[in-house]
């Protein structure tokens, strides 16, 4: 009778936390006084020129991946294993490892998707995979499963969540642009628990804001509320995109929670503005940012595909909203 009362008694909470917050609690917040909408994107002048493999950190900020690493502490938080590690330059890694279920792995797509969110001028932090690497532990030393390596950037202080409902950049393009280009790649996880706000200290000194979205990797393939399936070509490639527009919104074969951030939010123009950003990517660009998850050419082939497709059709949308008598 007690476990009954128990589990009756967290119920309402359960519901609260996992209910859809509706549309009109998406609203815009106060712009702190250090930030404009730079800190959340910034137009990418030179994107041709950006590097996709290594990412906007460049090489040196990568993991070495022959040092052995040292075990500080397992990996709290999220669903997948992993453990934190300290490299032989004393730089802690955070290791996203392979699920221990069959939803797939989620460490090749958070980097793919982190290469191409920083290239088109979302803040990232410094996101690398390694297949594998070697570790030191009290059983000794020994080949662990890699995965995703995030590094605990000194220059990066973390200030807790902050919430795709009510933020500075509800209003703007550049927000429900990053909303399209996680949704082309079916992003399934929009849930402000990703989202990370830092104080980012540049080489002058100057310390500003940086909106990130910073766990990726519950995206290229299917988007649901319940254990949705990640990281697998065969059901990415089958899921549609855009289904149409509906009263001047845009509508997504969206399954994922948290509906209210697109539903009836999103114009053609906005799509559009998406589609134009990523569309400026080249092929190597494309090559690049999966061969840096880990991914086989062949691999890499089918999910570019398939994105070229989501680009092409929210591009279709923008040019028929745009056509007169439309």
């Amino acid at each position: 009778m007690l476990g009954r009362t128990l589990v009756l008694g967290l119920l309402p909470i359960t519901l609260a936390v996992n209910a859809p917050l509706g549309a009109a609690a998406s609203e815009k917040s106060a712009m702190p006084a250090e930030a404009t909408v730079s800190a959340l994107w910034r137009q990418p002048k030179d994107l041709t020129a950006r590097d996709l493999f290594h990412g906007p950190w460049s090489l040196s900020h990568a993991p070495d991946a022959d040092a052995v690493y040292t075990y500080v502490r397992p990996k709290t938080g999220g669903t997948n294993p992993g453990v934190v590690v300290r490299d032989p330059l004393g730089r802690e890694w955070h290791v996203k490892q392979p699920p221990h279920t069959d939803q797939g792995t989620e460490g090749p797509v958070e980097v793919t998707l982190s290469r191409v969110l920083s290239a088109v001028g979302y803040h990232q932090p410094p996101v690398y995979f390694l297949p594998s690497f070697l570790l030191r532990d009290a059983s000794g030393t020994h080949r662990e499963t890699g995965g995703r390596f995030r590094l605990d950037e000194p220059s990066m202080r973390s200030r807790g969540n902050w919430s795709w409902q009510k933020n500075p950049f509800v209003d703007t393009q550049p927000y429900k642009g990053l909303l399209v280009v996680l949704l082309m790649f079916n992003s399934a996880d929009l849930k402000n628990s990703n989202n990370t706000l830092y104080d980012v200290r540049g080489p002058d000194g100057r310390v500003e804001p940086w909106y990130v979205v910073r766990d990726l990797g519950s995206a290229l393939g299917a988007s649901g509320h319940f254990r949705p399936r990640r990281n697998d070509p065969d059901l990415f490639e089958r899921e549609k995109f855009i289904t149409g527009v509906r009263h001047g919104f845009v509508t997504f074969s969206y399954h994922g929670g948290h509906q209210e951030l697109i539903r009836g939010r999103i114009t053609p123009e906005d799509a559009g503005w998406a589609s134009t950003l990523v569309s400026g990517l080249s092929d190597r660009q494309w090559e690049d940012a999966f061969r840096a998850g880990g991914y086989t050419r062949t691999e890499a082939e089918r999910y570019i595909r398939k994105l070229r497709a989501n680009i092409a059709s929210a591009q279709r949308v923008a040019n028929d909203a745009s056509r007169p008598g439309s």
